[in-house]
C-alpha cells in the first residue's frame, strides 16, 4: 500500500474495473488498524434484479469478507443519506459502493421497483446526500463510476443518465474533503484535504 492517509471524507471515482473498490477498502483496512475501537461499515447500493448480478454481488461479498473480514456490509440501494447518518460515528468509518448503482436504482429502476416521480425524487436525495456528507461525525468513502469520458451515447435515456450522474460527481465532489480519480489501480489525487 502506499502512503494513503485517511480524510474526513473521499469520494474515488474511475471506470469499471479501475481500482476503485479495492482502493476504498484500503482505507477501511488502513482504518481498522488504527485502533481496536474503530469499526468499518460497507453500505452497498445494489439490486439483485437478475441472476448475473446476484451472482456478481455473492462474488463481492465472498471476496470482500476474505479481504476485510472487519468491516460489516448494509444494503440500502435507495435511502442513501438516511443510511450514512444511521451508521456514522467517530469510531466508524462508512464505505459507499458505489453511487453510480444508487442514482440508477433512482432514475432507472427494475421493471417492478419504479418511483412515482424519480428525477425529483433522485435529486432530493443526492441534496440529501451532500448534507449527510457534510454533517458525518466520521470518516467516509463514497465510491462512483465516471462514465463520461467516452463518446456521446446513443439514446436520450443514456445521455440524460451520464449528465445526472456526471451532476452527482460534481456535487459530491464539492463536498468531499479528498478526490481520487482510480485507473488501471492507479490513484491520482484531483482534491487533496485542506
Amino acid at each position: 500500500m502506499n502512503t494513503m492517509t485517511i480524510a474526513r471524507s473521499e469520494l474515488i471515482l474511475g471506470g469499471q474495473r479501475s481500482g476503485k473498490s479495492r482502493r476504498a477498502e484500503q482505507v477501511a483496512q488502513l482504518w481498522l488498524a488504527q485502533s481496536p475501537q474503530h469499526r468499518a461499515v460497507m453500505i452497498a447500493t445494489a439490486r439483485p434484479w437478475d441472476e448475473e448480478m446476484r451472482e456478481r454481488i455473492r462474488r463481492h461479498q465472498q471476496d470482500r469478507a476474505e479481504r476485510l473480514p472487519g468491516m460489516t456490509t448494509v444494503e440500502e440501494p435507495l435511502a442513501l443519506a438516511e443510511a450514512l447518518v444511521r451508521h456514522s460515528a467517530p469510531d466508524t468509518l462508512v464505505v459507499v459502493d458505489c453511487l453510480t448503482l444508487w442514482l440508477t436504482n433512482l432514475l432507472m429502476p427494475a421493471p417492478g421497483l419504479e418511483l412515482e416521480e424519480p428525477a425529483r425524487t433522485a435529486w432530493e436525495q443526492a441534496g440529501l446526500l451532500v448534507s449527510a456528507i457534510g454533517s458525518a461525525p466520521g470518516p467516509l468513502v463514497l465510491v462512483g463510476n465516471e462514465i463520461g469520458l467516452g463518446v456521446i451515447p446513443l439514446g436520450r435515456e443514456t445521455r440524460s443518465f451520464v449528465d445526472a450522474l456526471g451532476q452527482l460527481n460534481q456535487q459530491a465532489a464539492g463536498a468531499c474533503a479528498r478526490v481520487t480519480l482510480m485507473a488501471a489501480g492507479l490513484p491520482l489525487t484531483l482534491k487533496a484535504p485542506s
